[in-house]
């Protein structure tokens, strides 16, 4: 699950904040990123995880947007573990998101948005590239323009059930009831680059470290002409749940109706 921009076309990429805007009637956004994670030593025997994850995102009107993505994880494990570097599809996201507030020049209200996401366990949970549950989580965004250059936003959700695992990142040993969270702030630095930092959290109902991820992100992205964009983020976390640090790039297309 992911926690499942300087302007609309590149909205997401790098950070997993959500935007509030959504693709245009009769349009898709692709998105592609491979991220490499080193793992907190306490996921012994699990060292280092790699996520490549594809995304696609349908406008359908009316404020609606279709929302499909599915990973490719490898695990690479300790020497003498069986499988040593297990390789495969993660669990598959399937969502729907809806605009019912944009925000409006002069005025005080942000932009306001909603998501649903139905995370089916497409993975092989024996060898940790899947969960082994079906998730269901949903989530608020809260966008705010800070002059013309600078944007805040803020995601609020719950996972009703499942859990917030990809691969063996993210809280894997609960069942549902878990809150989440996250706060991006981006500047467009020029017409064609965008920097921003985030953070992001989750907690369960359960105090342990291993029922809390907290991570922080520092990145950028290009835009390089005709919908075209490319990214790069470092990444670094606590708790178990979390990354210790990771590598993230990625690239993203909008593909406008014709």
């Amino acid at each position: 699950m992911w926690l499942s921009a300087a302007t609309a076309s590149f909205a997401q990429q790098p950070f997993s904040t959500d935007d509030a805007a959504v693709t245009a009637p009769g349009a898709a956004h692709v998105e592609l990123f491979d991220e490499h994670d080193w793992l907190q030593p306490s996921q012994r025997p699990h060292q280092r995880q790699n996520t490549i994850n594809m995304r696609l995102n349908v406008g359908v009107g009316g404020g609606l947007e279709l929302d499909v993505d599915a990973p490719l994880i490898t695990i690479v494990n300790e020497p003498g573990t069986v499988p040593r570097a297990p390789f495969g599809i993660g669990d598959t996201n399937f969502g729907v998101k809806y605009n019912f507030h944009e925000e409006h020049p002069g005025a005080a209200a942000p932009a306001m948005s909603t998501a649903f996401y139905v995370e089916t366990p497409t993975g092989d949970s024996a060898s940790g590239l899947g969960s082994g549950v079906v998730d269901l989580w949903m989530y608020l965004v809260v966008q705010k323009s800070l002059g013309e250059r600078v944007t805040l936003r803020i995601n609020g959700g719950y996972l009703f059930t499942g859990n917030t695992s990809t691969g063996v990142v993210g809280i894997e040993t609960v069942h549902g009831h878990i809150a989440t969270g996250g706060a991006s702030i981006v500047t467009a630095v020029t017409t064609d680059w965008t920097l921003g930092v985030e953070m992001t959290a989750a907690a369960s109902n359960a105090a342990a470290l291993d029922h809390q991820q907290l991570q922080v992100l520092a990145g950028g992205t290009r835009a390089l002409g005709h919908g075209l964009s490319v990214n790069v983020a470092g990444v670094a976390g606590h708790f178990v749940a979390s990354p210790r640090f990771g590598l993230l790039v990625g690239v993203a297309w909008d593909v406008a109706h014709r």
